[in-house]
């Protein structure tokens, strides 16, 4: 059974990287990937006394990188808690920039999306399909990608050969 995150807009998305952090660790460990957290940036604003404040600055990268079999991996976490579609409003413009720019010199660019009211059916969602649906985000057209698409068209990752969230086996 999984354990039910508290999201805030502090945590959101913790749960979501808890799981692939852990699916990362084993991947390494079985010798299959190495796939890395970036860390988020964050400015320290002071330092007194040994209690030290700072802020989140801007981040200019995605949450993950990584090799497998010699290629290149790329990609974010994201989570909603939207049973009916995934908001494109949830993807920053300098994330989809820098999957377009890595799917583009050959890397495996993608987002990992979660459903958390859906019971966390997490799907991949490739670049190629994201990239699409981006164009009509930055048009006139929808804003969402719709939960009916991912069920349809992407592949959804789990549980699977003692891998805790088996992403790689989509890719």
């Amino acid at each position: 059974m999984r354990k039910i995150y508290k999201h805030t807009q502090a945590n959101r998305g913790m749960g979501l990287e808890r799981i692939i952090d852990m699916a990362n660790t084993q991947y390494r460990n079985k010798g299959v990937a190495d796939v890395r957290k970036i860390p988020t940036p964050v400015k320290i604003t002071s330092n007194v006394k040994g209690k030290v404040s700072g802020h989140v600055t801007k981040g200019e990268l995605v949450d993950y990188f990584g090799v497998k079999d010699g290629r290149a991996i790329v990609f974010d976490a994201k989570e909603t808690n939207i049973t009916t579609s995934f908001p494109l409003k949830n993807v920053h413009e300098h994330q989809f920039n820098i999957l377009k720019s890595w799917h583009q010199k050959g890397a495996k660019a993608f987002l990992l999306i979660s459903f958390t009211k859906r019971q966390y059916e997490t799907y991949l969602l490739p670049f190629e399909m994201l990239e699409e649906a981006w164009k009509g985000y930055i048009g006139d057209g929808k804003k969402s990608i719709p939960y009916e698409d991912f069920v349809l068209n992407c592949d959804q990752v789990k549980r699977d050969k003692g891998y805790v969230l088996h992403y790689l086996k989509a890719i």
